[in-house]
């Protein structure tokens, strides 16, 4: 029987409470979280972003836990940051939804302990445009939407950096920011919530969109962007993590890896054909 919960903005108020726990059985017990580690009767819950993540769990859900012995439940999350707020202070017990460059900068802005577990597919970044047909139409005094979080912005300029659009400082890297861009030639910026960008392509020249959200807006990264990310060498695989010290769950073992098997690798090729791209091994 699939479980799967929808949580949204309104989470917030409890995770600020669960955080403030610091007995009673919370996850900021030493004892409970070893129990929980150690109890593979129990399901494990998984916070993930609606799509692929929790789709790409799903599947894994319905068809292939059962013969691993595997009890999984879904929360579906529909930002970048309760996830991982949930996973510290353990009312989920693993997530997927992010990248490493996102994790590490999110665990030293949060001071959150999160660690990689394995690497599981990559969504290519694209630029996306109602107005345009080509990046060469994009001209100076157009606008163009990115991401407002510190990995996906600088991510976004170095996909417009690589593609002639804009000039950045040399050596700078994943976490470029707008006052690194040394030549904007004539364009303008609006910076968004990843999860908003889609929603501004009819008030935009341009935007940078992360392919789940793509997605979600019903664009094909595969058809209907300007460009996308090139896959190889891509250090943006989406990853399962989990608090560290939860790393050894003997559920987290076999969730991680069922989501590097080969049923997982044709569901991911078959469904999202070259929007969503497998990304398999061990995450660092």
């Amino acid at each position: 029987m699939r479980k799967n919960t929808k949580l949204a903005a309104g989470f917030a108020s409890v995770t600020a409470l669960a955080l403030g726990l610091t007995a009673c059985g919370t996850s900021s017990d030493p004892a409970s979280s070893k129990d929980q580690a150690g109890s593979a009767d129990k399901a494990l819950v998984v916070a993930a972003s609606p799509t692929p993540h929790a789709d790409i769990l799903k599947f894994v859900q319905d068809n292939l836990a059962a013969k691993e012995g595997l009890k999984l439940e879904v929360k579906e999350f529909t930002d970048y940051v309760l996830p991982n707020t949930a996973t510290q202070n353990g009312q989920v017990d693993a997530n997927f939804f992010q990248h490493k460059p996102y994790l590490d900068d999110f665990n030293a802005k949060n001071k959150t302990t999160i660690v990689p577990v394995v690497d599981v597919h990559l969504e290519p970044l694209g630029v996306y445009s109602k107005s345009v047909k080509s990046l060469k139409d994009i001209k100076a005094g157009q606008t163009i939407a990115v991401p407002n979080d510190t990995t996906n912005e600088g991510r976004a300029l170095h996909l417009l950096a690589d593609n002639g659009l804009i000039t950045l400082k040399d050596g700078v890297g994943t976490d470029a920011k707008l006052s690194d861009i040394t030549d904007k030639k004539g364009l303008e910026f609006k910076e968004l919530e990843a999860a908003t960008v889609p929603r501004a392509l009819n008030d935009v020249d341009a935007a940078v969109i992360n392919g789940n959200y793509a997605i979600e807006a019903d664009l094909s990264p595969a058809k209907d962007a300007l460009v996308l990310e090139k896959g190889k060498g891509n250090p943006y695989a989406n990853l399962l993590a989990v608090k560290k010290g939860n790393e050894g769950d003997p559920r987290v073992a076999k969730l991680a890896k069922l989501l590097n098997s080969p049923e997982v690798k044709k569901y991911i090729e078959d469904t999202y054909k070259g929007s969503v791209t497998p990304a398999f091994g061990a995450a660092e």
